[in-house]
């Protein structure tokens, strides 16, 4: 299980399913960047980050939960349509919110504790979300078989993490460099779609990793 090999493989299903998972996705992804823009406007720009954190609770496990969705049908062979997937993951908006609301609060305090605990979180709560969606598990349950599923695959899951995530992070570093605020208003639309669009990919590549590791013996 190669690092690059899951790469290239989700990178190759990424643009082969490109236009439909922007069907899927890029609305409601524009429409968060909308709701955070709102937010921006109405009460400042140094206002409380975690009303950031609660827009994305919002509209963030709709689109990644019609996402997992999406991606567990394709493996299958099926061509499920958009709005069947939006039905089934506002289905589990509840407990998928819920699921990412513990799992924020976890890393952002990680990230509090000196960068590298935050780091360690991201990597053994990666498959929480696929355990939710696809093996209908309460969040708190997704979170510990999120943990023992990563043990033996930290660094091939951080590698996974880090290889599509550290582009991104500079890119958005670079934007935000080469336009001064405050931006127009449609360009920094258009960048915040972009860039979270964009992280879908992480949820391509942690999918496969998902998928290669479940299939491994239970060695418990």
């Amino acid at each position: 299980m190669n690092p690059l090999d899951v790469l290239r493989d989700s990178l190759y299903f990424f643009q082969r399913n490109l236009g439909q998972i922007a069907q899927l996705c890029l609305p409601l992804v524009i429409l968060e960047a909308l709701l955070q823009q709102g937010v921006n406007s109405a009460l400042g720009p140094d206002t409380f980050p975690g009303y950031s954190v609660v827009v994305g609770l919002l509209v963030y496990p709709l689109y990644t939960g019609a996402l997992i969705l999406f991606l567990d049908a394709r493996t299958r062979g099926e061509s499920p349509r958009t709005r069947d997937l939006l039905a089934m993951a506002l289905t589990l908006w509840p407990r998928f919110a819920l699921l990412t609301a513990v799992s924020t609060l976890l890393i952002l305090l990680g990230l509090s504790l000196y960068f590298l605990p935050g780091l360690w979180l991201m990597v053994v709560l990666a498959f929480a979300e696929y355990l939710l969606v696809l093996k209908g598990m309460a969040p708190l349950a997704a979170i510990s078989e999120s943990f023992r599923l990563s043990r033996g695959h930290f660094l091939r899951i951080l590698v996974c993490i880090l290889a599509v995530m550290t582009p991104l992070w500079l890119l958005k570093g670079a934007s935000e460099a080469a336009y001064s605020e405050p931006l127009n208003p449609l360009l920094s639309l258009a960048i915040d779609s972009a860039y979270s669009f964009l992280q879908l990919f992480t949820s391509v590549v942690l999918f496969r990793l998902f998928m290669l590791i479940s299939e491994q013996p239970d060695k418990r």
